[in-house]
């Protein structure tokens, strides 16, 4: 394959958020040694979990030397990229993302064109796949002579106990590489209930007095009515008719059925957005308390440790700050799977660790 690897892989996070995929990376045997976020928020999270420096840049607008600079020389040099997934989303209507936003992976293909780390990685919204952009950063790699892996993988294979399909890209221009194989059969899908269940009980509004991030938003009278007649895995179907939202009976509302519902113990549960404090922003009720699920709830359901830290000790908790960082990150169980990847690609030049 061209090179013998002498210490662990080395990766740079750009994009990083408070530290998933890093944090996970770490996990699997990848020395993390940077990350790059334009969030201030994102400091305090990666460097105290990851335990690597934090840079607040906008990568839009980032040196390829800066970059550069900051990989050690002896080491398989690894660029992850997980550029923000809005404009990608199903969310996002077609044609109406900022122009900033959608030239952000080319962005990140600039980067890699300019420092050519012998591996790259990506994950994103499976909808990616269909957008002229990601085919535009394919051919920058195939034209550097990265042999390409992606594919679409289901997270709950890798033990998250999430409905989140995320696309993920690997690319070494060392040789093939690919995603490691599931570690969870389908029978063996961590499930809420293993997630969650043993945490405090709390009420809306409340955070435990052994962990204040086990804490969950206020509910106004309605909504906690509603949840109070919302069964776990139903819908707002079963609610009487006094407690239905206006778009509940307009015809377009008829297809959200999720909105306004209750997890189930014994399910996965939906994909944990930045909304997710909000039981009426999808299926975010907690399965038998009468609230939406707490930023701790978010956080292992994300998959990060019950004690990963997202704000120092003598900062206020701002709800809505911590969700963002819960919900944009990358779950920690799938950065291992990648990072698993790059440590066997790497183990399979000889690499010693």
């Amino acid at each position: 394959m061209g090179m013998t690897a002498t210490s662990p892989p080395t990766a740079i996070d750009l994009f990083c958020g408070a530290g998933g995929l890093s944090y996970g990376m770490k996990q699997a045997g990848v020395d993390v040694v940077a990350g790059i976020d334009i969030d201030p928020a994102c400091r305090h999270p990666f460097e105290a979990n990851v335990r690597a420096k934090f840079h607040e840049k906008d990568v839009a607008d980032l040196s390829p030397g800066f970059v550069a600079s900051l990989f050690p020389g002896n080491a398989i040099k690894v660029l992850a990229g997980c550029t923000p997934c809005q404009p990608f989303s199903s969310y996002a209507s077609k044609g109406r993302a900022r122009n900033g936003e959608w030239a952000l992976l080319s962005k990140f293909g600039e980067v890699v064109e300019r420092t050519l780390p012998e591996v790259v990685t990506m994950e994103n919204v499976p909808r990616l796949e269909k957008h002229a952009v990601f085919g535009d950063f394919l051919s920058v790699l195939e034209s550097k002579s990265y042999k390409v892996h992606y594919q679409v993988a289901r997270c709950a294979s890798y033990g998250v106990p999430q409905t989140r399909r995320r696309l993920v890209l690997l690319a070494s221009r060392l040789g093939p590489i690919e995603l490691a194989p599931p570690t969870h059969a389908r029978n063996e899908f961590i499930t809420v209930g293993d997630s969650i269940r043993d945490l405090d009980e709390i009420e809306a509004g409340e955070a435990s007095v052994s962990d204040r991030l086990h804490m969950s938003s206020i509910l106004s009278e309605k909504n906690f009515q509603r949840i109070r007649n919302s069964k776990p895995g139903g819908t707002w179907r079963d609610w009487t008719e006094g407690l239905l939202a206006e778009c509940h009976a307009r015809e377009t509302g008829q297809t959200y059925p999720s909105v306004y519902g209750r997890m189930r113990w014994e399910d996965l549960a939906p994909t944990i957005t930045t909304q997710f404090i909000g039981f009426g922003n999808g299926r975010f009720g907690h399965p038998v308390q009468d609230r939406a699920i707490s930023l701790r709830e978010g956080a292992l359901l994300q998959t990060f440790p019950e004690d990963y830290s997202f704000i120092s000790e003598d900062e206020a908790v701002v709800i809505t700050q911590v969700a963002r960082l819960i919900g944009n990150a990358v779950p920690v169980k799938l950065g291992e799977a990648i990072g698993k990847s790059i440590v066997a690609h790497s183990d399979a030049l000889g690499g010693s660790r």
